[in-house]
């Protein structure tokens, strides 16, 4: 178990060093910069620009720009912004609204979408089975930005339940009594797709696994229906759905981010694209490698999670390291 461990954290730092690299080219061999779109092409502002320039090391050949900076980021370095503003000093306040939006969005899916699906799986054509199947359709097709504007339209601005936009009243900024009152439209925004895709998820699976022998002799051996379904079917279904979710991440967080536009939301989405469109590419690119060091990690967890959930995993993979 161990060996599989070690080699499954040697590969995710593997793929996070390639993405890393991948994305560092990327943005150096990109056209243009902030100075280049906003300045003129004065004597004095060529002068400046190129002064800009020699200063973040834009002058380097590609590769020593690279190493430096990797040295500058295994230090705990995230170097500054094109504004010659700590990247570190306000970067993680952006991402941890970004996990208070997902997150709770993520765990209220989940809630509702798992014994839903499971629900609708033991009674198949059934009325809440065809509801949840049109539900599934209809929520999972709307896009977000749609759906936004939508419950804006209705719950902000005609019945004036919710706010419609940003994260606190003006005099109320960390009262987490206001966050959450304003949290409640970007989350059901994110929610309602995330209980469709999941519970048709679940269901899916569920069907599949509800038929097998093994359900069968558990019953036989006196197991309750309840346990049954959730001791033994739910561990088996889940694992599909688990390796799903966790392929599905970079989507979720990129539809959270045209959440966060339309709610003004002050996650890493919105700082992402106001770093896109001013070409701040210190800060697209230290964005772009958290999300990716999240994902490689959520993988890297679940991978884990399999051996607990379906013991069957864990047996393939002795018997693969065995070989």
């Amino acid at each position: 178990m161990w060996t599989y461990l070690i080699r499954r954290a040697i590969q995710s730092v593997f793929v996070l060093f390639i993405v890393m690299s991948v994305c560092f080219c990327a943005m150096r061999l990109m056209p243009g910069n902030m100075w280049t779109l906003s300045i003129g092409m004065t004597e004095e502002q060529i002068q400046y620009a190129n002064e800009q320039k020699h200063l973040f090391g834009l002058d380097l050949p590609i590769y020593q720009q690279y190493f430096r900076w990797v040295n500058d980021l295994l230090r705990g370095n995230f170097g500054l912004d094109y504004y010659h503003t700590p990247i570190s000093s306000y970067i993680w306040g952006y991402f941890w609204n970004s996990f208070y939006l997902l997150g709770t969005s993520f765990l209220i899916a989940l809630l509702i979408a798992i014994p839903w699906g499971i629900y609708n799986s033991k009674r198949q054509d059934g009325l809440s089975d065809k509801l949840g199947l049109i539900l599934s359709l209809v929520g999972y097709s709307i896009p977000v930005f749609v759906l936004g504007h939508w419950l804006q339209e209705i719950f902000a601005f005609k019945l004036f339940w919710f706010p419609p936009s940003s994260m606190h009243a003006p005099n109320k900024k960390g009262d987490w009594v206001d966050l959450i009152y304003h949290m409640v439209l970007p989350v059901a925004t994110v929610t309602i797709g995330l209980i469709a895709y999941y519970m048709k998820m679940v269901r899916t699976s569920m069907i599949e696994v509800l038929p097998s022998e093994f359900l069968s002799l558990a019953r036989a051996k006196g197991a309750s229906e309840r346990r049954v379904t959730y001791r033994h079917a739910l561990r088996v279904a889940v694992v599909p759905v688990i390796t799903i979710i966790m392929l599905d991440l970079p989507t979720l967080i990129s539809g959270a981010a045209v959440v966060e536009n339309v709610f003004n939301w002050g996650g890493i989405g919105s700082l992402a694209v106001f770093s896109a469109q001013s070409r701040n590419y210190p800060v697209l690119l230290m964005i772009i490698l958290i999300i990716s060091a999240f994902v490689v990690v959520a993988n890297f967890l679940a991978d884990l999670l399999y051996t607990i959930v379906d013991p069957r995993v864990k047996i393939h993979r002795k018997s693969v390291l065995r070989r």
